[in-house]
């Protein structure tokens, strides 16, 4: 799998924690085939392939009640789909936690997307964790192998701001994003 598989996977987990009340299960069937998130081969160390991250990191942190997001942004045309958004979001908010995730995507391949959030509804949040996979489009096509286990990792990102309940990111071209934020007490 190649960083732009896993920007789909994140992509497509983000589709389904959107749907959440109408989703009851849902199945990553590579779990169970030669394709897995986890490989390895005879006498070598398993491996995390690339749509291992995004798979982890939603299935860890993205915890309790889905918020609506209605994200404005531009759009693109496509022959099958017709105006498709260029930016992506959806939030989690973990009442027993206090903790909110925020997943978002850049679907664009040339431009950044800065995403601004209004988070006055939930007052002293911090930034505990971001982090990025994608976003530089010499990498689009690397691929985690035995060879190379760690080449596709998520990276850290300090390009966000929290300032008077306003969170804003920078996302990177054919990217997705996760930010972490945990109440300040």
């Amino acid at each position: 799998y190649t960083v732009e598989d896993a920007v789909v996977v994140g992509s497509l987990l983000m589709s389904l924690l959107r749907h959440a009340d109408r989703v009851g299960v849902a199945c990553l069937a590579q779990l169970v085939n030669i394709i897995a998130p986890i490989r390895a081969e005879s006498d070598r160390p398993a491996w995390r392939q690339t749509i291992f991250h995004p798979f982890a990191l939603t299935a860890r942190y993205a915890r309790g009640t889905v918020l609506r997001a209605e994200p404005r942004t531009s759009t693109y045309d496509t022959a099958r789909h017709g105006d498709v958004p260029v930016a992506d979001v959806v939030a989690t908010h973990d009442p027993e936690t206090g903790q909110l995730t925020v997943l978002a995507l850049n679907r664009s391949e040339t431009e950044p997307v800065n995403l601004s959030a209004q988070l006055r509804a939930l007052p002293g949040l911090r930034v505990v964790e971001h982090v990025v996979l994608g976003g530089d489009s010499a990498e689009l096509l690397h691929t985690n192998n035995a060879e190379d286990p760690d080449r596709v990792q998520p990276r850290t990102s300090t390009e966000h701001t929290l300032t008077d309940g306003e969170l804003t990111a920078a996302l990177p071209p054919v990217s997705w994003t996760m930010l972490r934020l945990a109440p300040t007490a």
